[in-house]
């Protein structure tokens, strides 16, 4: 099993910046793959970038150039730093993992809100 915890979210102003964290602990030498998710009020959640088990990150249209996902193997935390919020930022936003064995495990969530 892996826990994950996601931390960092909050209210920001658009044009501003955020950078989330999720910790990750228990089987964590298990990790093929990463990401982070968001889903807004109303809507399906929906990738916002995956690395795969190669390391190659996949980003969505709407966040390329601005988010850059990364993570310290030493502390078990992955990162989402995030640039020039929008107001269509706003979200709750998900960590994830898959297991070598496809199992996949969420994090809570942290919601991130950005004003216009």
């Amino acid at each position: 099993q892996v826990q994950l915890v996601e931390s960092g979210g909050g209210l920001v102003q658009a044009g501003g910046s955020l950078t989330l964290s999720c910790v990750a602990s228990g089987s964590t030498y298990r990790i093929m793959d990463y990401g982070w998710h968001r889903q807004a009020p109303g809507q399906q959640r929906e990738l916002v970038v995956g690395v795969d088990a190669g390391g190659s990150a996949n980003y969505a249209d709407s966040v390329k150039g601005r988010f850059t996902i990364s993570r310290d193997n030493a502390k078990n935390t992955m990162y989402l730093q995030m640039s020039s919020l929008q107001p269509e930022d706003t979200a709750a936003y998900y960590c994830n993992v898959r297991l070598y064995n496809g199992y996949p495990y969420w994090g809570q969530g942290t919601q991130v809100t950005v004003s216009s």
